[in-house]
């Protein structure tokens, strides 16, 4: 979920940190945090309309489905391991 969300909800790396320190003193895992933080710049509005204009339609759906994906599994490598 917190993958989903952080596509959306693009925040510089230094606004994310309190709104996942109150995240995380409220039970989110850290697996979850660590998906968000990748989400987020992977996704920021800037890159996304650039990329959009130079891949096109099709690989830019398949660039958001990599993001969500690889930073899915990174946070669930994270809980995994810590």
């Amino acid at each position: 979920m917190a993958a989903t969300i952080g596509v959306p909800l693009y925040a510089c790396g230094g606004g994310t940190i309190p709104l996942l320190q109150r995240w995380m003193w409220e039970g989110m895992s850290l697996g979850s945090a660590a998906a968000f933080m990748i989400t987020g710049p992977a996704t920021k509005i800037t890159n996304l309309g650039a990329l959009k204009i130079a891949m096109g339609w099709k690989r830019f759906a398949l660039y958001i489905g990599f993001v969500m994906l690889f930073s899915f599994l990174s946070g669930m490598i994270v809980n995994l391991v810590l």
